[in-house]
């Protein structure tokens, strides 16, 4: 039976974005605009409205649905915005941020990620974004602070670099933490030092490649 895509992207936006606290009209009418379907790997692309984090390549997934939402609705992103995206992934995300912003820089630290989801946005048709293979933890860095920041993997805590790359009056969102406890949050960066932090929700998240916890050794 041929899956009826249009209707569960539909069910997806109402019956769970919507309902997880998500009720900027803008974001729902980006994600019900965009082809999630098309980011999402072709073995689980029946799965690509479901209520779970789908597997990617190396370890990697996209996040559920309502996470995304809901990191979108945070960040509050105007039409002049720039925009640094940490984990590129399938680049679904990136093609919502895009739609947007006024630009998205996009890096990942695994380059076979960033070629398919090179690919994925050129046929979308989403062309303010440039994409780069880096690690954000070992020396990569962006050429200039955005306007918002957003981590698509978690982190134990929040790297001290990363909020040197949002300016002032910008907004960081990140998931910190060690499954399964993990929390959503927004930083807000008011001026050179002054920050106000919120939390979001309660969530778990593999963490962002590169930032897994190291098994300590007893001896």
């Amino acid at each position: 039976m041929t899956m009826n895509f249009e209707q569960a992207r539909h069910n997806m936006v109402e019956q769970q974005v919507r309902t997880w606290e998500v009720l900027d009209a803008a974001v729902l009418e980006l994600l019900g605009d965009i082809r999630r379907e098309d980011f999402v790997p072709v073995r689980y692309r029946k799965l690509a409205f479901a209520d779970l984090n789908i597997p990617l390549d190396h370890g990697q997934v996209m996040m559920k649905p309502i996470v995304e939402g809901r990191l979108l609705q945070a960040v509050e992103i105007d039409p002049d915005d720039t925009v640094l995206e940490i984990g590129t992934g399938s680049g679904f995300v990136t093609a919502c941020l895009a739609r947007m912003a006024k630009s998205v820089v996009s890096v990942d630290c695994i380059d076979e990620l960033v070629e398919g989801a090179r690919r994925r946005l050129r046929e979308n048709q989403v062309e303010n974004v440039e994409l780069f293979t880096g690690d954000v933890l070992q020396g990569w860095q962006p050429e200039q602070a955005h306007d918002v920041v957003v981590v698509t993997g978690s982190v134990p805590e929040v790297p001290e670099h990363f909020r040197g790359w949002v300016n002032p009056g910008g907004r960081m969102f990140i998931i910190t933490g060690q499954s399964p406890a993990m929390e959503a949050r927004l930083l807000r960066r008011l001026g050179a030092t002054e920050w106000v932090e919120e939390s979001l929700f309660e969530t778990d998240l593999p963490p962002l490649a590169g930032a897994e916890t190291k098994p300590v050794f007893e001896f």
